[in-house]
């Protein structure tokens, strides 16, 4: 028996990202996993693990080809935006009990590509089967999902639309330090009301953008560490939750499964919510970073809208900077965007962030974040804490 090591991120890298009309999705795939295995110093014949979800029939086989890799570990674990992070859990805990010594996940979609070409139309509904053919017919949308939850919060709790729409706001004040970000100028509460209505109460701006793009994240054993180019990024703890697939199966509309898999990863990590000093949190909808903050800890259940108004989620001046490269509300949202979230905490910790670096009082790099990514319409949650090498 190997005894169980300790675990750590030591490359990462995005793709091209944004507006990609001459690129594949495997393309987009192999240049991310080419830059993150670039960015740890580390030869591809070291990574015997590999994960992908998203991509081709028998993902991640396909896509594995495409690389050149024959993996002895593999995932292709798919529940949404949160795959990553649960994925993430899963090749930390392969590498810790001596199954892999390396795993590469990766990541690659050029959704909005193929919606200006018209090989695909935008995704209103994930099909009529199993328990959707319920709730497909009276349309029941995907995005009415979310604005249906959004607006019990506000009926429950009192939360206004001034205050979803301030996540949008130090959303894109974040994006615009960030020069790769799709969306950089400045917004106003009063700009992301006055759009147009697209699932009350989600105007246009509440929704995230629809982009291409790729991530890549490697994951190593510690006895690895010392051949990177890179500071390690321990992975100190993560959780993982299922809530519901059906809405009417989903006991309570304001709590996400973030709940639960947010507090497993702390308890794992022997680390407290407010000791965590950079959070990056999946963003389809405003509402989605709100409720997830209050899950994950950071303020009380229904607090929510009093935490965001005050300016607390920017890099600059806030008391806790969530989606620091302006998440998938600004920055990029070539759906299943989770790895996103990996990529930006460990390069907040290596202090790599340029103008949107996140910096303590003594102008050091934060030393603990949070990575915690939503599936489907809240079905599904992954949470990982990653601690500063």
């Amino acid at each position: 028996m190997v005894a169980r090591r300790k675990v750590a991120v030591v490359g990462v890298a995005l793709s091209d990202c944004g507006r990609v009309d001459d690129a594949t999705p495997y393309a987009l795939h192999a240049q991310a996993a080419r830059r993150a295995l670039a960015d740890a110093g580390l030869d591809r014949s070291l990574v015997d693990g590999f994960a992908s979800a998203g991509l081709g029939t028998l993902a991640p086989v396909e896509v594995a080809e495409y690389l050149g890799l024959r993996p002895t570990w593999v995932d292709s674990t798919s529940v949404g935006g949160s795959t990553w992070e649960v994925m993430a859990a899963h090749a930390a805990d392969a590498i810790a009990a001596g199954h892999a010594r390396a795993v590469l996940l990766v990541y690659g979609s050029t959704a909005r590509a193929d919606v200006r070409a018209g090989r695909r139309t935008g995704t209103l509904s994930f099909g009529t089967r199993g328990p959707m053919q319920f709730e497909v017919p009276y349309g029941h949308t995907l995005i009415a999902k979310y604005a249906m939850a959004a607006r019990r919060h506000m009926i429950e709790y009192g939360t206004t639309i001034e205050q979803l729409a301030e996540v949008a706001v130090q959303a894109r004040a974040n994006a615009a330090l960030n020069p790769e970000a799709m969306f950089r100028t400045p917004i106003t509460v009063d700009k992301v009301l006055s759009g147009p209505m697209i699932a009350d109460p989600f105007t246009k701006l509440h929704c995230c953008v629809r982009s291409d793009g790729g991530a890549a994240v490697l994951l190593v054993a510690e006895e690895y560490v010392r051949d990177c180019r890179t500071a390690p990024v321990w992975v100190l703890g993560s959780g993982e939750s299922v809530s519901h697939a059906a809405m009417s199966e989903w006991p309570d509309f304001t709590v996400s499964p973030a709940a639960v898999s947010g507090r497993l990863a702390f308890e794992r990590a022997g680390v407290r919510p407010s000791e965590i000093e950079v959070a990056e949190i999946y963003d389809a909808f405003t509402y989605m970073t709100l409720v997830t903050l209050e899950d994950l800890g950071f303020c009380g259940k229904g607090e929510g809208g009093a935490f965001v108004e005050k300016g607390r989620l920017r890099v600059e001046g806030g008391e806790l900077p969530v989606n620091t490269d302006g998440g998938g509300l600004s920055a990029q949202h070539p759906g299943m965007r989770g790895l996103f979230l990996l990529v930006e905490a460990v390069r907040q910790l290596r202090g790599e962030c340029g103008q949107r670096q996140v910096r303590r009082a003594d102008g050091t790099p934060p030393r603990l974040a949070v990575a915690s990514g939503t599936g489907g319409w809240f079905c599904s949650s992954g949470t990982v804490v990653l601690g500063a090498g």
